[in-house]
């Protein structure tokens, strides 16, 4: 029963979107975000020297992603203070932010782990990545209730993610994998598409689940 009290006040939306659980998402996220571009600072070197400009923009994808989510916390802690507001523009972010974020925390770690199972040499800053990139993908989860999805919000979801994808197998600016991954770009690129689909399918149903629920109250 102590158990059963204490994850339900954990989960509860008074504990998560309380200021000490919003500022401090709110820095781990930044903080996390500012990392990740360094992180990509190589690749992003090399894309804007043999790649068209634009496409430098579609290179960072775990960043970007912890960026938008950082963005959907500040409304959240706005919330708190000047009431709660919809716009379409905090709509797009909210959602683009759950959907980037449990995709691409969920891709990097079976990158990690799949380099690892061929022979790739763990590294502290691999299980650093684990834990941070599957964080994204539970805070997306935890949070998405406090997030609105509509239909165009999540249209534009869907065609960030997938276009994503699209572009960066086409032309190559997919992140850098682990060497021993190198071989098994196909299978890189076909789990990636799946998983891309089943991001935007979840949180559709998600959203759907959500607007359902509220039209009957």
């Amino acid at each position: 029963m102590p158990n059963e009290i204490v994850w339900k006040t954990v989960m509860s939306r008074s504990f998560l979107t309380s200021p000490f659980m919003l500022w401090s998402l709110f820095w781990i996220n930044s903080l996390g975000t500012v990392y990740g571009y360094y992180w990509y600072w190589d690749q992003l070197v090399y894309t804007v020297s043999n790649r068209p400009l634009w496409m430098v923009l579609l290179v960072p994808d775990s960043p970007t992603a912890s960026l938008f989510f950082t963005l959907a916390l500040i409304f959240l802690l706005r919330d708190r203070f000047k009431g709660p507001v919809s716009t379409p523009v905090r709509r797009i972010i909210e959602t683009v932010a759950v959907v980037a974020s449990f995709k691409y925390g969920i891709w990097a770690v079976a990158m990690i782990v799949g380099g690892a199972y061929q022979g790739e040499p763990m590294a502290w800053q691999d299980w650093m990545l684990i834990g941070s990139h599957l964080g994204m993908a539970a805070e997306a989860l935890l949070f998405v209730r406090f997030f609105q999805i509509r239909p165009i919000s999540w249209l534009i979801a869907a065609l960030w993610v997938l276009g994503n994808d699209f572009i960066d197998y086409s032309y190559e600016i997919y992140p850098w994998l682990p060497d021993a991954l190198t071989e098994n770009i196909d299978q890189v690129k076909a789990f990636t598409w799946g998983l891309s689909l089943f991001s935007v399918l979840l949180f559709g149903w998600i959203g759907l689940a959500k607007k359902s629920r509220s039209d009957r109250v």
